[in-house]
């Protein structure tokens, strides 16, 4: 059975500290408004934000055996923990919390690195994600002006704001971010 939206809420919130909790507060208000913007199902949108981090604070020890117990991408283990938690994420949403909607489950499993081919409520729930109110880094304000006029516009410079930052670190980069932010840009060029 589905969670309504108030027991999501207690539920997801007593999972993480309270400034995670005002981030995920966050990217709620701005997936709805950049739904209601670009056409999304802002309820959808929102759902999918309140749970986008919902397995971001459990144990590495608890993320890796759901990835390797369950179908989840054996890849990701290859690659830097903090993206565990998007995949991880979408399997507990349906599991724990009876999300069924796909394209709710697509958003929370995409949230952190796209994916070719990044559907409308993927775009909205990534995107809010990068530019909720509380994000504060290099670039963030030019991010937000861009996903006024374009959501692939802002998701582009987000990545490249992402890419940027692990480049400088000399940290591996996810191929999936480098594909999404490519197929973004096939997807402007061909609408010009």
């Amino acid at each position: 059975m589905e969670f309504s939206r108030e027991e999501l809420i207690k539920s997801v919130s007593e999972q993480m500290p309270a400034m995670r909790w005002k981030h995920t507060q966050g990217v709620m208000e701005t997936a709805v408004k950049l739904a209601e913007r670009y056409g999304a199902d802002p309820a959808k949108a929102e759902r999918a934000a309140i749970l986008h981090d919902v397995a971001k604070y459990w144990p590495v020890k608890q993320m890796e055996a759901i990835i390797r117990d369950n179908d989840l991408s054996k890849d990701l283990l290859l690659y830097d923990k903090s993206l565990w938690h998007a995949e991880v994420g979408a399997f507990v949403a349906k599991r724990d919390y009876g999300v069924e909607d796909a394209e709710i489950l697509d958003a929370i499993k995409y949230h952190t690195s796209g994916r070719i081919g990044m559907t409308l409520m993927d775009k909205v729930v990534c995107l809010a994600d990068y530019i909720e109110p509380g994000r504060d880094f290099p670039g963030v304000n030019n991010i937000r002006e861009l996903a006024n006029h374009s959501l692939e516009e802002g998701l582009i410079a987000g990545f490249d704001s992402t890419i940027s930052l692990l480049v400088s670190r000399r940290q591996i980069i996810y191929p999936l971010t480098f594909f999404a932010r490519n197929d973004l840009i096939k997807q402007l060029e061909a609408n010009s």
